[in-house]
């Protein structure tokens, strides 16, 4: 009675690949007794029994499964589009915000906006940099459909260039964002210090120094302090956060988020002195030349603060989420939480590549002359508005006493 019931499941009209040599129902010659035969019932199907078919059902369901989870593992075919837009963009950000920064140095070389021009120079080319090579190896990672899960855990030499760079371009505009802002803090607070310590070569010098701590951070991996390795989906490589994570994975990450973060902080700590001590100078009614000085400092600081905006909301969650997941693996208490895990991870780092692309826009838009221009189209928006408002009022209060005049007259 069972093998009769899964006959009549199957489509008489379709071959099942499982029961190759089953032609669907018998037909009237077949329900005849052959030589041999003289039970008159239906073929054997080619399985010996029941459990067996249904073993070999589970097996190619299993297969089908285990295929479905492949694909899905794989980047998504809009991948290398979005990728490829994200790329054009902030190439296209940085470039114009370069021109406008290289003008504005050849422009203004007064001493105390120098030192920032060459900060802020500085930061929008690594920026660039900074999106013009992890972008390309992503890119074709995506474009190869990435790297299987099982070949996460075995980093390449692609994939170690591709996470010292992340780590790199990525600690980069932390650090020269929170030393602009330290800066500025100086010239602000302290503008005769400033004046007899900052100086050009000394800028220099520290953007040496950032830079070269930058780049020890990344290669520690090079001397079995941390490792990399591939993140879901394959496309992009990262300090090793899930899955297998040793104590040096987690100094590694803590030491990372540790910067990170602690730069943000100081970043906010110095920009806050600033703008509260050029609130309280505007309060008090300076001189008319000290106020255009201010006027510069102001400029400046307005885009360190919109740096200082954008890396938070950018950086963050990176850096939290990494912290979250190292310690979650190397306690060993990820376990149904592993693909969360690997979507925070991904989203982090999704945030953190606007970084490269939204900083140039600060310098673009959050400029005295543009801002200026916005003022006055606002003013003008008021003042056109009010007007509108005035004139009926004016015609109505006119026609009123108009009579009167003519009586008195």
């Amino acid at each position: 009675m069972e093998t009769s019931a899964l006959v009549k499941i199957l489509s008489p009209n379709q071959a099942d690949p499982l029961t190759q040599g089953f032609s669907g129902p018998p037909s009237e010659m077949e329900l005849a007794s052959p030589p041999g035969n003289s039970s008159g019932t239906v073929p054997a199907l080619p399985f010996s029994s029941l459990s067996e078919f249904e073993g070999h059902m589970s097996l190619a369901l299993h297969t089908a499964n285990a295929n479905d989870n492949t694909s899905l593992d794989r980047p998504a075919v809009s991948g290398p589009i979005v990728a490829s837009l994200s790329m054009t963009l902030g190439v296209l950000s940085n470039i114009v915000a370069l021109l406008i920064l290289a003008n504005s140095y050849a422009r203004l070389r007064r001493r105390s906006k120098a030192a920032f021009l060459l900060f802020a120079t500085s930061l929008v080319a690594t920026d660039f940099m900074g999106h013009v090579i992890p972008g390309a190896i992503v890119l074709k990672l995506y474009l190869s459909e990435g790297v299987p899960e099982t070949q996460y855990a075995r980093p390449d030499a692609l994939c170690q260039f591709l996470g010292g760079s992340m780590v790199f371009f990525g600690l980069c505009p932390l650090f020269l964002g929170s030393a602009m802002a330290a800066e500025r803090c100086l010239g602000v607070t302290r503008p005769l210090l400033h004046a007899s310590l900052v100086s050009a070569t000394r800028t220099k010098v520290s953007l040496s120094i950032i830079w070269l701590a930058a780049l020890c951070m990344a290669l520690l991996p090079c001397f079995h302090l941390g490792s990399y390795s591939y993140q879901y989906p394959g496309t992009w490589c990262f300090i090793k956060v899930l899955e297998d994570t040793a104590e040096a994975d987690v100094a590694f990450v803590l030491l990372f988020s540790g910067l990170g973060l602690g730069s943000l902080a100081l970043a906010l700590v110095c920009n806050t002195t600033s703008g509260l001590t050029l609130l309280i100078g505007r309060m008090r009614k300076q001189r008319c030349n000290r106020q255009r000085a201010r006027s510069h400092d102001i400029e400046m600081v307005v885009q360190l603060v919109g740096i200082m905006v954008t890396s938070c909301i950018c950086w963050s969650p990176l850096l939290i989420f990494g912290l979250m997941s190292v310690t979650r693996s190397y306690e060993g208490s990820v376990g149904d939480d592993l693909a969360t895990y690997r979507m925070l991870m991904i989203t982090g780092v999704r945030l953190a590549s606007w970084n490269q692309i939204l900083d140039p826009w600060v310098y673009i838009l959050l400029r005295r002359a543009v801002l200026r221009k916005i003022y006055l189209v606002t003013k003008r928006q008021v003042d056109l508005s009010s007007i509108r408002r005035w004139e009926p009022n004016s015609l109505h209060s006119t026609e009123k006493t108009t009579p009167l005049s003519c009586t008195v007259l």
